[in-house]
């Protein structure tokens, strides 16, 4: 039955979700207009509240509609059946919320009410109005996205609350059953099911809509012509935006890490590079807003980068949601027919904020003193315009499909090409940024300490951190070259690597400094420490990434595999040991998971029946020593997921670990395969299956072969030995459906492998007077057993066997040196932004109110001991 009651009110709430904030940034607009001694204010305010109040509870009920026709299956509705199924666990739910254009600018939206919340109690009453009413204006064009109104030919946004039947109109389904509903809908990407992906999309959200908050302040300092005091309550929102959206882009980096197959963490995908560069803009315009604040300078260039940085990230909406990138991003969204209504989003905003910065760019006060280079500041600038230059290249290349279709817009056939190496074009030039920055953000903290300790000379300063960071470059390159660690030879890397060690010991020198004073403003020396371990982790573990799963045996698996399967991956018969590296490598077999049981489950120990999510097992099912399912016991399984048991042992230390790669053929998408990852101390083993035996292909057996035995008899089965232990009453009852009247047996016999003894019980069947039989597989030797014939009166059975090739994957294997200093210097740059914010966010209370004024109106500025 087709439920549209849910739907309708999911609709009707994104009606009233867009009239609101329509209203409501009105509304504010006046307000941030009126005249605040006639009572005018007060009441326009009072309008915007009630309205953005009314806004906030008409965004928590289209959530609410939305995820009820996903967690009850309401696959009547398009995206229910198109992201959700019915076997997904409820944390996957949550993925399909957001997996769908509408469920992700639907998160952005409830991220936006939430902000918009705290900014009402917390902005002020001197930025409340303007800001909101920035805030609402861009609420509006949000939840337009998801307004599904069409008039005549024009379609405004696209609705997730459209049924089927309304979607796939010419379906014969639908025009002979209106009130079809699907029994099972489509399910969610299989490279989604991660529990990085339930958590990393809300985080990289809450980064982009914290963008907006400092966007807004600035906006409100150009509308009010204060251009000075709005910078106070700005600084905390935009640290707190860096470090969310700085978060959210290393979850995705780590779930491409442990998900995806490509071997890294960031592969400079489109999308990937529409992410990185608001953040890189927004950490320049945090540097300038702090060299603003220190020393009165690069106001101007505080207001232009903070209104880039969001003008960012509503390009990268536009990348990412408007189809524009074709096949040039792996993971960007379809294009839902609102590219228009993007770039009208994108030129509205772009043409409202530079209009206004252009008006009023002489009005911003700027410094007319020059600053010295020997002071922080100059390096702040010079460090913020690195930033904005990495920012600038990775703009102009990830455009380029961009510029092509504009170009056919306009009439102009282009056909300018991404670069055929992407990661090698990118990385070319964002090294030297990484050079650039570590040098900076070494020299202007310490220029800054010798600031605030006057008198100190600049050798003084500089002494100890570049007598550790010449001590630590020798100490590592001299371990490199006798084989210890990764050699390092390239002029570039160590340049990379002295830089960085210098913004370390650099930037913990001053730590250790402020130790004596208050240890809370170190929050910028903590930041740049953990920028500076990243940059040490990318270089070892990008640039010394080696492959350990050489192909020595001279064996071309198959042409059609292409070179690098052939060249850098290892085949693996099932049960026999190979040489990899330092390790002997065994495969042991297929696994799947089983509900209730903490481990994965042998294929083998379990019977697969019609029911392709349910299985039955052959033997006891534990967890540790505890029977969890006893034999014949009905369990539920993720059939869609297969791992792959590979054991490793090391040659030299005798150690013994296990690892279990996945990997699942999906009709659409071909071989999708995720790696496991053994972690230790100075570098990561990654692996993945690059090649599995198709699942769909029907194996091809060998001639079938006749044994007459009795029981007690050994039956010589080419390299393995069978034995026939004696005949039983059938367990896999619930498989063969019998009825009264049927019978059925299994033969009980043991097969002995090269280590392994296994069980096979093929089944004899009389049902419904004919005669059926169930055969046994033994994946690991590659046999097919079955009981053919019984012969009551001799006491004799005939046996027979088929044989087919055994079970093998290819494996690739790699080592990731020192990968973990990468994670350590996210957590370590985490912290310092949020030392940061905590230590500014007391600094700014009670920033409402303009700063004190000085003689001749001029604006006097207390010097805050801070860093940068």
């Amino acid at each position: 039955m087709v439920n549209t009651l849910i739907g309708d009110l999911g609709h009707y709430s994104v009606i009233i979700a867009f009239v609101t904030a329509l209203v409501s940034s009105f509304s504010f607009s006046f307000a941030a207009n009126a005249n605040p001694l006639d009572g005018e204010q007060l009441a326009w305010k009072k309008l915007a509240r009630g309205a953005f109040f009314l806004h906030v509870l008409a965004v928590f009920s289209v959530i609410f509609c939305l995820f009820n026709i996903i967690y009850e299956h309401r696959y009547e509705y398009h995206y229910a059946w198109s992201h959700s199924s019915n076997h997904l666990p409820v944390h996957y739910m949550i993925s399909c919320f957001w997996e769908g254009q509408e469920g992700s600018f639907l998160l952005w939206i409830f991220w936006h009410a939430l902000l918009g919340l705290v900014l009402i109690k917390y902005a002020g009453k001197k930025w409340e109005s303007p800001v909101m009413a920035v805030f609402s204006f861009v609420q509006l064009f949000l939840t337009s996205m998801i307004l599904g109104v069409v008039i005549g030919d024009l379609k405004i946004g696209s609705s997730p609350f459209i049924l089927m039947r309304d979607f796939m109109t010419d379906a014969p389904v639908f025009q002979m059953d209106p009130n079809f509903v699907p029994k099972d809908g489509t399910g969610l990407n299989p490279l989604l099911q991660n529990y990085w992906m339930v958590i990393h999309p809300p985080v990289l959200f809450l980064g982009f809509a914290a963008t907006l908050v400092p966007f807004a302040f600035a906006i409100a300092g150009l509308w009010r012509k204060d251009y000075s005091s709005w910078t106070k309550p700005a600084l905390p929102w935009g640290l707190f935006a860096a470090v969310v959206l700085g978060l959210g882009i290393m979850m995705g980096a780590y779930w491409a890490y442990e998900t995806l197959n490509f071997g890294g963490y960031w592969n400079w995908d489109p999308v990937e590079n529409a992410v990185y560069i608001p953040w890189l803009v927004l950490v320049g315009a945090i540097h300038t807003l702090l060299a603003y604040r220190k020393s009165r300078t690069a106001l101007r260039a505080t207001f232009i980068l903070f209104i880039t940085s969001f003008l960012l990230v509503l390009y990268a909406t536009f990348l990412t949601r408007s189809g524009i990138l074709g096949n040039a991003s792996v993971h960007s969204f379809t294009d839902l027919g609102l590219s228009g209504q993007l770039f009208t989003y994108l030129a509205a905003f772009f043409v409202l904020a530079i209009g206004l910065l252009v008006v009023r760019w002489k009005n911003i006060p700027a410094t007319e003193k020059e600053i010295a280079t020997y002071s922080g500041e100059f390096w702040v600038f010079v460090g913020a315009a690195v930033l904005c230059l990495g920012a600038f290249q990775v703009l102009v290349t990830t455009s380029i499909p961009v510029y092509n279709a504009f170009m056919g817009f306009i009439g102009v056939k282009t056909n300018v090409a991404l670069p055929a190496d992407q990661i090698a074009h990118y990385t070319k030039f964002q090294m030297w940024m990484g050079i650039a920055i570590a040098i900076l953000s070494g020299t202007g903290q310490l220029l800054w300490w010798r600031k605030q300790n006057s008198g100190s000379k600049l050798s003084e300063v500089f002494m100890l951190p570049l007598i550790f960071t010449a001590l630590f470059s020798a100490l590592i390159l001299l371990v490199s070259k006798m084989g210890y660690i990764e050699r390092i030879d390239n002029p570039v890397y160590i340049l990379l690597l002295v830089t960085s060690l210098y913004a370390v010991f650099s930037n913990l020198a001053i730590i250790l400094g402020v130790l004596r004073k208050n240890v809370s403003i170190a929050g910028g020396a903590v930041a740049h420490i953990g920028v500076a371990l990243m940059l040490i982790g990318v270089l070892f573990s990008s640039g010394y990434s080696n492959i350990i799963s050489t192909n020595m045996s001279g064996m071309v698996y198959a042409r059609e595999f292409g070179d690098e399967i052939n060249r850098d991956n290892v085949l693996l018969w099932r049960n026999a040991a190979t040489d990899m590296g330092p390790y002997k490598v065994t495969y042991k077999g297929q696994f799947l998971e089983v509900d209730g049981l903490p481990e994965y489950v042998n294929k083998q120990r379990l019977f697969r029946i019609e029911d392709e999510y349910k299985a039955i097992a052959r033997y006891p099912l534990k967890d540790g020593d505890k029977v969890v399912y006893t034999a014949g016991d009905t369990v539920e399984i993720a059939p869609e997921n297969t791992y792959y048991e590979v054991e490793f042992k090391n040659r030299e230390t005798n150690e013994v670990f296990t690892l279990y790669p996945r990997a699942q053929v999906n009709p659409q998408m071909g071989l999708l395969a995720s790696p496991d990852i053994k972690m230790f101390g100075t570098k990561d083993l990654y692996t993945h299956v690059s090649t599995v035996p198709d699942f769909n292909e029907e194996k091809e057996w060998g001639e079938l072969k006749e044994y007459r035995v009795k029981i007690g008899d050994t039956l010589f089965l080419n390299d393995y030995v069978a034995v026939l232990h004696g005949i039983e009453p059938a367990k896999d009852t619930l498989l063969l459906n019998l009825k009264p009247g049927d019978v059925a047996v299994q033969a009980n016999m043991q097969v002995l492998g090269e280590r392994n003894k296994y069980h096979a019980h093929p089944i004899y069947a009389i049902r419904d007077r004919m005669v059926g039989r169930v055969p046994e597989e033994i994946e690991d030797l590659g046999l097919r057993i079955m009981l053919l014939d019984i012969y009551p009166d001799q006491g004799e059975f005939t046996i027979g066997i088929n044989t087919t090739q055994k079970d093998y994957i290819i494996l690739k294997a790699m080592e990731k040196p020192f990968i973990s200093v990468l994670w350590i210097g996210t957590i370590v740059m985490c912290l310092g932004f949020v030392m940061a914010i905590v230590r500014h966010t007391k600094n700014g209370k009670g920033g409402n109110s303009s700063q004190p004024k000085g003689p001749a109106g001029k604006v006097t500025v207390k010097r805050e001991k801070q860093l940068a």
